[in-house]
């Protein structure tokens, strides 16, 4: 799909995923072409993809450039087998996502081990620990590794010798998510920080910094300024109405934080109470009916909530048997 003249979308299939795929987006340069975001290593994907650059009348050699918006599976797996087809190649990334590569897919252990470490911590009873431990584990499977060529910071300008695209640090969703943006044609590409429909995922985990919904709000008000006539996410849709979509998530959160103050302004809890107790967009499913992977994205959301607060100066973290509890200031 066309975007703008020399800008087109590809929808990437994402099997065995809960979503159906991602928005690569291709932009025409003077020496190449850009990729911003490939989706998963999967040979669906790899064949959509390629599918999408064949009706474009390209290959993968004629991508002199990618860029990825972070370094989860369903924006970087592809990467490495681009790498492979077109050696020629420059994959760019932000430093703080390269400095996840080597953790999250190569020597993972350590990483999973502590984990466990601040999962436990925060309330999950030993009986589900191994099993929410490892819940992340599948995605291995769904990224071929490379490392990227040089690092970006954000601030930069990229010319592509048609096209200027700006790079902007937006973490939260990821300590070094970036999103892009493109002022001729006033085009905002979000990866997984701002969709139209669904909240993006913001964990508290042992790579995330001490306050990452802080970071990821503060992140989306750098945004609500620039003039932007089409908003374009790694997931969904393009949409329009930059600013009324990061109200509608500043008052999501609001909720959210109301919702926790209440359960927790009567004795402390752990994150994991919390999370067992509030209200989750997931249907027809009890807490204890959730899968291991969907009961450790509720809990690392419901600690990113909870330490905003504490930073917020509304409620405090205690630590009592070896277990973080939260409670109400005051």
């Amino acid at each position: 799909m066309q975007i703008a003249p020399g800008i087109h979308q590809i929808k990437v299939p994402l099997p065995v995923s809960h979503l159906d795929f991602l928005n690569c987006y291709v932009i025409q340069g003077k020496k190449g072409w850009f990729m911003i975001d490939t989706g998963w290593y999967t040979p669906d994907s790899l064949e959509g993809l390629q599918e999408g650059l064949t009706d474009l009348g390209l290959q993968f050699t004629d991508i002199e450039t990618m860029i990825v918006t972070h370094v989860h599976p369903d924006h970087f797996g592809l990467a490495g087998k681009i790498k492979q087809l077109s050696p020629h190649t420059t994959l760019l990334a932000h430093k703080w996502e390269w400095a996840l590569i080597e953790s999250r897919y190569i020597n993972f252990t350590d990483l999973q081990r502590r984990m466990g470490q601040l999962l436990h911590r925060h309330g999950v009873p030993d009986d589900s620990l191994p099993e929410m431990e490892a819940a992340s584990l599948p995605v291995l499977d769904f990224a071929t590794i490379t490392m990227p060529d040089g690092p970006l910071y954000g601030g930069e300008t990229i010319d592509t010798g048609r096209y200027r695209l700006e790079i902007i640090w937006t973490p939260g969703h990821s300590p070094g998510h970036i999103c892009i943006y493109e002022p001729e044609n006033r085009l905002l590409f979000t990866g997984d920080h701002l969709f139209p429909k669904i909240t993006p995922n913001v964990s508290f985990h042992v790579q995330s910094g001490d306050n990452p919904l802080g970071d990821f709000l503060y992140s989306l008000h750098k945004l609500e300024n620039l003039p932007v006539s089409k908003v374009l996410p790694a997931h969904e849709y393009a949409f329009e109405g930059l600013r009324e979509r990061i109200g509608e998530l500043d008052l999501h959160h609001e909720n959210r934080k109301a919702e926790m103050h209440l359960l927790i302004q009567d004795r402390p809890h752990t994150a994991y109470d919390i999370a067992a107790r509030i209200t989750w967009d997931i249907p027809d499913l009890s807490w204890n009916e959730y899968p291991a992977q969907l009961q450790r994205i509720a809990i690392t959301e419901t600690i990113a909530h909870l330490e905003l607060m504490r930073w917020e100066g509304t409620i405090e973290r205690l630590e009592m048997n070896g277990l973080i509890q939260y409670r109400t200031r005051g």
